[in-house]
């Protein structure tokens, strides 16, 4: 049987469909046409076109520019995007090297525009009905993998390759992205950290209400981290300790043995036991939880003839002993580490 391949005169196929939502969010649900005629156009086609058009190409998985050249006579690519105009990738690099400094800012206050005005479901974190539902804003570093490129940027990075260190924000269950800043690979977290933190939180605030829980890791363990975060109202944080050498197991062990604390078994021959201690600041009470492990043999039950081995953490929050114990402020910190699973859809 010979098979006979036609194109149809009524019927096309396509494998991004999906465009059309992306389009319906940017052309309906954010005021972006309007915004980005406040930056001048050195040429004819409008800004909003720009956006339009590689907004479609990252949300195909596509980044080069010349990845438009493909997709120029493409109709419901231009259909779903309302594309009237469609840059070419010269042009489409030279503009943004012109006025990304311009349109970035109206770009990012839009996030937050999108998620209003569809309405979007913001789950707040689980937790017992007598205790505030906080809705959770994870922050965090996570270095790209880019060895072997010669891209402008490309740095070592903590992780033990060269590549960026994007920083983005994430709110809620769903994990709303409100804010991603691509940052060189050698980039400290903390640096540039503290206009970003005030951005997202600002960005949440047009977003939600309700009480906001800051989680940020032990690279963002700074006074100034904190100290922002207390300039916002209704605004928590759990920020993990990074100990250095203020705050080792020597300094503390003696503090809990008088405190007569009680040790928790995790298995046999591993407990722990936890501490809260209450620092006063000119910015309010920060709370600090310490943790010690110890362990006196290892996983498969080999004893340690040095006598036990001992290992600290420690989270600075703002979150009251009366309604979350040591344990349940640990948890919620752990649950940080699902924010990295947005990592992937950007």
């Amino acid at each position: 049987m010979k098979l006979k391949i036609e194109q149809s005169d009524t019927e096309f196929y396509t494998p991004t469909a999906g465009l059309y939502f992306i389009g319906y969010a940017i052309n309906q649900k954010t005021t972006l046409k309007k915004t980005l005629r406040s930056v001048n156009k050195r040429h004819g086609i409008p800004n909003i076109e720009l956006i339009r058009t590689y907004s479609a190409l990252l949300a195909t998985g596509k980044s080069d520019f010349d990845a438009i050249e493909n997709i120029r006579n493409d109709d419901w690519f231009k259909h779903c995007m309302e594309i009237r105009q469609m840059p070419s990738s010269s042009r489409l690099r030279q503009r943004f090297d012109e006025d990304a400094p311009a349109l970035m800012p109206l770009i990012n206050d839009s996030l937050a525009e999108v998620v209003v005005n569809l309405d979007a479901p913001v789950t707040a974190l689980p937790t017992r009905l007598d205790k505030h539902h906080h809705i959770a804003l994870d922050i965090d570093v996570f270095p790209m993998d880019n060895s072997g490129t010669k891209k402008e940027g490309v740095a070592y990075t903590y992780k033990g390759h060269d590549g960026y260190a994007p920083i983005a924000a994430y709110l809620g269950q769903e994990g709303w992205c409100l804010g991603c800043d691509l940052r060189i690979g050698s980039q400290h977290s903390q640096k540039e950290f503290i206009p970003f933190l005030t951005q997202v939180v600002y960005r949440a605030r047009r977003i939600t209400r309700e009480p906001i829980l800051v989680r940020l890791d032990s690279g963002h363990d700074a006074e100034d981290s904190r100290r922002e975060v207390a300039r916002h109202s209704n605004v928590d944080h759990i920020i993990k300790l990074n100990p250095r050498r203020t705050y080792t197991v020597e300094q503390w062990l003696p503090r809990f043995e008088e405190a007569d604390i009680t040790w928790h078994p995790i298995r046999d021959g591993k407990d722990y036991a936890t501490l809260s201690v209450i620092h006063d600041t000119d910015y309010g009470q920060q709370r600090l939880v310490i943790r010690i492990i110890r362990r006196i043999c290892d996983a498969v039950g080999q004893m340690f003839l040095s006598g036990p081995d001992y290992e600290l953490e420690g989270w600075w929050t703002t979150l009251d002993e009366d309604h979350y114990s040591d344990d349940e402020i640990i948890a919620l910190y752990k649950d940080h580490a699902t924010s990295e699973q947005f990592h992937i859809s950007l």
